[in-house]
């Protein structure tokens, strides 16, 4: 009841810009553009833990852009998913090769053609973790994005076949090699997972890379489920987010790269 209230609210009472608090708009001009995903490109944290996917971030975790996903994490602001969920679509389709328009110009207009089935796979909450928020924000997201990417042609959607498997720590405040050792083995694909993403280009996806270490752990329990294809078509996954440091992305922030393969 309480996430329906606040989905209700934020839909009939005057708001402010999520980004930088521009009166009576839910994102104003600027903010949209910076989760336009026109900057999406490949991020590699520094150290880089084993097994992490090559990952794809729509936008620089700074600014509007950090703003807006705390408001929809831990404010409830979720009327922002559509805009994050456009973000994430536009990193998803950078990590295909594809020059992902950004969410205003319609994300991958014309480039579902010939793409096989894009299954989105979100990182998991814990149930204390959406219980205190009243909503799961990553499987929001991600179920923004499938919907964004689906009316731009391109087949997807979002299986959550993940879940923990033990407690975990809090994450805020640990280092690299803490997260690592925290979340080590922590995370399962639920009975009948494999089957319900059997074929499919698997796409890791979350609202936020830090030093990698969940995307990684994430990552080790789709492989120990069984053969995966990932969303360039070779064995393993890849992932997408909407965000991560500024330090993180590589040279290239644009659509175009020859180092990526094509989904097709």
């Amino acid at each position: 009841m309480r996430g329906w209230w606040r989905e209700l609210a934020g839909l009939v009472l005057p708001v402010d810009c999520a980004g930088c608090g521009a009166a009576r708009v839910l994102l104003c001009p600027d903010c949209g553009d910076a989760l336009s995903g026109a900057g999406a490109g490949p991020v590699r944290p520094s150290p880089r833990p084993e097994g992490l996917p090559v990952v794809h971030a729509a936008a620089a975790y700074e600014g509007g852009v950090r703003a807006a996903l705390l408001a929809h994490k831990e404010r409830g602001a979720l009327p922002l998913a559509g805009a994050l969920g456009g973000a994430l679509a536009a990193a998803v389709l950078a990590g295909c090769g594809e020059p992902g328009a950004g969410a205003g110009a319609g994300v991958g207009a014309g480039v579902g053609a010939g793409m096989g089935e894009l299954v989105l796979v979100p990182v998991p909450s814990t149930r204390r973790q959406v219980r205190a928020r009243g909503h799961d924000p990553t499987r929001r997201i991600a179920l923004a994005a499938a919907g964004r990417l689906r009316r731009a042609g391109v087949p997807a959607r979002v299986a959550p076949v993940l879940r923990l498997r033990r407690a975990v720590a809090d994450q805020a405040g640990l280092g690299a090699r803490q997260r690592r050792e925290n979340l080590d083995g922590a995370l399962a694909v639920c009975r009948g997972g494999a089957r319900l993403t059997a074929g499919a280009r698997l796409v890791l996806v979350d609202d936020l890379i830090t030093t990698g270490a969940t995307l990684a752990e994430a990552a080790r329990a789709l492989r120990a489920a069984g053969p995966a294809r990932g969303a360039a078509g070779a064995a393993g996954v890849a992932a997408a987010v909407v965000a991560a440091p500024a330090g993180a992305f590589g040279p290239v922030r644009s659509g175009t790269r020859t180092d990526q393969k094509s989904c097709e």
